[in-house]
């Protein structure tokens, strides 16, 4: 009796032991759909597509903020007087080292510049308010000739800033 007793006792414990050592097929299985699951939820919630767009449009807000303080400093530290390159009235001009051949026409996010209008280097205009030109984040096309940035003058003196590279639905500007 005492060893049919042991011999229970023993198949019981290789029993226990073998049932807790691992994960079945399924289990695993389970565990793997779950992730998956969760991983495609979470990769389409950010949409880094969209998230890269809203980098690119927030940069250039940036950017035409940065030239139209800059602007905006110069006249007010000059009495009122445009940098060189701006007078009232002009027609809109593209921001860049390019002269009328190398200056590209733009005609995209609210932007129209015709072919054959030179840049205008606001960063040799006003070099004490703006160290260098900046230029739309997409790249690609822009270049320090042509920053996909534009500038336009009304006859009040009133500048406008545009950035022409715009990805999202609303065109980036601003006035002063």
């Amino acid at each position: 009796m005492r060893h049919q007793l042991r011999k229970n006792i023993a198949d019981l414990s290789r029993t226990t032991r073998r049932a807790g050592a691992g994960f079945t097929l399924i289990e695993l299985l389970i565990v793997v759909a779950i992730i998956s699951a969760l991983a495609i939820t979470v990769f389409v919630a950010l949409n880094p597509q969209r998230r890269i767009i809203e980098a690119r449009d927030a940069k250039r807000a940036v950017d035409v903020s940065t030239l139209l303080d800059a602007i905006h400093s110069y006249v007010v530290d000059n009495r009122g007087s445009l940098p060189t390159g701006l007078t009232p009235g002009m027609p809109e001009k593209q921001i860049g080292t390019g002269n009328a051949t190398a200056c590209s026409p733009i005609s995209s996010g609210g932007c129209s510049v015709v072919e054959g209008t030179a840049c205008i280097d606001l960063a040799v205009s006003i070099p004490n308010y703006l160290k260098s030109n900046p230029i739309d984040p997409e790249g690609g096309t822009y270049t320090s000739d042509n920053t996909g940035y534009t500038v336009i003058v009304d006859s009040n003196n009133v500048v406008t800033i545009k950035a022409c590279g715009t990805q999202g639905t609303t065109p980036i500007s601003a006035s002063r």
